[in-house]
């Protein structure tokens, strides 16, 4: 008869032990690269740093921008995330996929892609400059590059929650006499309610963390297109903002992705299942 006591059955399953030193490495690559940052900050001057002029006109850019990134969007997403949460298998596959592209594309690659389409000899380049308009190296190229980058955290958000929750309210609603508009307004939004609003909040924050596309479409100019990540690269570069401010805005921007992350793990903690 064997005298090896039973492995206890629990939560923490059956992985071997020796595995958590590995695991162990891989906390530390995450996390002690960013408390070699905070380690850094010269908390004495961090007010002063994070107010001084080119820090606020970083911020307030990056802000402004973000938001109205945001809002586009919600207003392009939200529409594009319902027609793959109800396409057929095979073409909401595809869709999902085109849509997923920016998320695996370097940043820099979006940028050059947008400089192309925009650009004077651009597609719709051409065409807006014939009606008088230019787009790139402008804040609105900021927000067209933060939409570009961020708009795939809002539709897979968003179209996960409306996949889970099916169509059989909708139907509920249909038969009751519901038209199409008051079933979207009073049923299905409020079900994907939960992911729209994770799906919101992570695209914020990509979209005010977005550094790459922005700099080869927008540029970097000051006040103008120098949000707070490009505001830091130019800061270690040597130029524009002092090294201290850049490390501050490096906190600010650290501080604000990890309330990001814990608004969105409360929100679905608390969200019924």
């Amino acid at each position: 008869m064997s005298t090896r006591e039973p492995v206890a059955v629990g939560a923490r399953g059956f992985v071997p032990r020796v595995l958590a030193v590995p695991a162990v490495l891989g906390l530390a690559l995450l996390i002690v690269p960013l408390a070699a940052l905070v380690a850094r900050v010269e908390w004495s001057t961090l007010w002063q740093d994070v107010t001084s002029p080119e820090a606020l006109s970083a911020l307030g850019l990056s802000l402004s921008t973000g938001l109205v990134a945001t809002a586009v969007c919600v207003v392009l997403g939200v529409p594009l995330a319902l027609a793959i949460a109800r396409m057929n298998p095979r073409g909401a596959a595809v869709l999902r996929a085109l849509v997923t592209v920016p998320l695996v594309l370097p940043p820099m690659v979006g940028g050059v892609a947008l400089l192309f389409l925009f650009g004077r000899n651009g597609w719709a380049g051409q065409l807006l400059a014939d009606a008088g308009i230019r787009l790139p190296f402008t804040t609105t190229a900021v927000v067209i590059a933060q939409a570009f980058v961020a708009l795939p955290f809002l539709v897979l958000a968003v179209e996960g929650s409306l996949r889970a929750t099916g169509v059989g309210y909708e139907q509920t609603a249909a038969a009751l006499g519901a038209g199409r508009w008051t079933i979207l307004r009073r049923v299905t939004l409020p079900l994907a309610g939960p992911g729209l609003v994770a799906g919101i909040v992570l695209c914020f924050a990509r979209a005010v963390g977005e550094f790459g596309a922005t700099a080869l479409f927008a540029g970097n100019a000051p006040g103008v297109t120098r949000t707070m990540p490009l505001a830091i690269y130019t800061a270690f570069n040597g130029a524009g903002v002092s090294q201290g401010t850049a490390v501050a805005l490096s906190l600010l921007l650290l501080v604000t992705t990890i309330a990001v992350l814990v608004l969105v793990r409360a929100w679905r903690a608390e969200t019924p299942r």
